[in-house]
């Protein structure tokens, strides 16, 4: 074959490529003929692909409803829903009912006066806490009150007075150096504001001999009744007396002052009259009661060193008076708590003081620690005034202070504690026991060893007890943490050692 055919062969094969490999041309022909492609320059063809119209779903018209609405079976399906949704909420009614007939209902809870809100604190003698003579130094401090969680300040005597001598007696004039009406006016904003309350010390001859003046104790009466009535119309929260006991017979004293209190009395916010007496005797507490229908008798009941008397007598005074109690150790006139009970049961004291039903009363110091010297009026002791040498000292008073704080707090947002019964678990002669349990809130169990050398095992027993509890707050935090989870059946209380436990309420 010659070199022509040859190449005449190769232009045949490349003119019968396959079609579908062969470019694409497209376009419109010269005539307008779309049939006919023209190649474009980049060598793709148009093609026109004509559009598809979408179906479009009317749905049934209002006589095919109406057609079939009333066929048989649509009828029997419409029943049948009917007849489930009525019964489904017939059945959650009767649900919600038995829920709320089986619930058990919370218990109301009692009428709250602001003293059982939480601890008093007395302040005797002005310059020995603020450092200042005059009554504006105590609006200084009421910060330092507030952080305590304290409700009421129980303050002076601020009255003129001289000792044994009746005649100088004039208890609606402030003593010069106690400062001025200005001064207390502010002192009871201040205090309102911070919503912590005032209670005055009209203690007649209170640094005299005989606190009501002897024979002339009639006389006294008449005159401390009007100045209850000035002092209260002055914004006062409140009166405390000393030495009540040695005029419990004037019952005509006590009618007055009662009506004076009460005449005051608002509806948001009530007066409120102290008692104290030295007695010790819990059917003398008893008495003074009913006697003088004071509103809170402080007394000498609670023991430096408690033991099965105190126990008793906690129950006792709970039986009569329930939760309308007032408890110290430790006065104006009797001292401070560390100088009572000694260092190693300050905070036990704290604890039970703030953890028994009622009111805890403290005197000013109490919280960290401090004793009396030579007189019951000690120097109160502030951190910033203690020095780089002093480190040891300062440590130890923070440490009860954050101490007294943490209980106070408890103590005033927890219903078992504010207002809960009182339940003995167990006492000895240097022990006790006892539940603070309030409707469907949680429950606290208070545990206190006074012994100064032996360990208890408290065998903790009653109806509503779990078999374990959560420690709260103890007064050595290294023997008992806070969150340890203790056995109740076995309660190892360590001496002079006290520790509050926590258990949720079951139905």
């Amino acid at each position: 074959m010659t070199q022509d055919a040859e190449v005449d062969m190769k232009d045949v094969e490349l003119n019968e490529v396959d079609p579908e490999k062969q470019p694409m041309t497209g376009g419109e022909t010269g005539n307008g003929d779309a049939s006919s492609p023209v190649t474009e320059k980049n060598g793709s063809v148009k093609v026109k692909i004509p559009e598809e119209k979408e179906a479009k779903f009317t749905g049934l018209s209002k006589e095919e409803l109406l057609r079939v609405a009333g066929t048989p079976g649509w009828i029997k399906v419409r029943w049948a829903l009917l007849i489930s949704f009525w019964l489904g909420w017939i059945g959650m009614l009767a649900g919600a009912i038995v829920i709320i007939v089986q619930a058990p209902r919370c218990k109301p809870l009692p009428e709250m006066n602001w003293w059982d809100e939480g601890p008093l604190y007395q302040i005797g003698d002005i310059m020995s806490f603020t450092g200042e003579s005059n009554i504006a130094s105590l609006a200084k401090k009421l910060d330092y009150a507030n952080k305590l969680k304290v409700k009421g300040l129980v303050i002076g005597p601020i009255h003129a007075s001289s000792p044994d001598k009746p005649e100088d007696l004039n208890l609606e004039e402030i003593s010069s150096t106690a400062g001025n009406m200005e001064q207390l006016s502010k002192l009871l904003d201040d205090a309102h504001k911070k919503s912590m309350s005032v209670v005055l010390d009209l203690t007649p001859n209170y640094s005299g001999s005989n606190l009501w003046f002897n024979s002339n104790s009639t006389h006294v009466a008449d005159k401390v009744t009007s100045a209850t009535n000035y002092w209260l119309s002055k914004g006062v929260d409140g009166i405390l007396l000393h030495g009540i006991d040695r005029i419990d017979t004037l019952d005509s004293f006590w009618t007055g002052m009662r009506e004076t209190v009460k005449n005051h009395t608002q509806e948001e916010k009530k007066k409120v009259l102290i008692g104290v007496t030295e007695s010790t005797s819990v059917d003398d507490v008893k008495r003074l009661m009913n006697k003088t229908g004071v509103n809170l008798l402080l007394s000498r009941v609670l023991k430096p060193e408690p033991g099965l008397e105190t126990v008793q007598a906690v129950e006792q005074l709970y039986s009569v008076q329930g939760n309308n109690l007032i408890w110290n150790i430790g006065d104006r006139v009797r001292g401070h708590l560390a100088s009572i009970v000694k260092a190693a049961h300050v905070k036990l004291s704290q604890l039970m003081l703030l953890t028994l039903p009622g009111t805890a009363v403290f005197n000013y110091g109490d919280e960290i620690g401090l004793e009396d010297d030579e007189t019951v009026y000690p120097q109160m002791v502030w951190f910033n005034t203690l020095n780089d040498t002093e480190k040891e000292e300062k440590e130890q008073r923070s440490a009860l202070h954050s101490f007294f704080k943490s209980v106070s707090e408890f103590k005033g947002k927890e219903r078992s504690l504010l207002h809960g019964e009182y339940v003995p678990l167990s006492n000895s002669s240097s022990s006790m026991a006892y539940m603070r349990r309030w409707d469907q809130s949680e429950r606290y169990i208070v545990a206190l060893n006074w012994h100064p050398s032996e360990p208890v095992t408290l065998q903790l027993s009653h109806s509503e007890l779990p078999d374990k509890a959560t420690v709260v707050i103890s007064t050595d935090a290294e023997k008992l943490a806070p969150d340890t989870t203790v056995d109740l059946a076995q309660l190892k209380v360590e001496p002079q050692m006290a520790v509050m436990l926590k258990f949720p309420y079951i139905a």
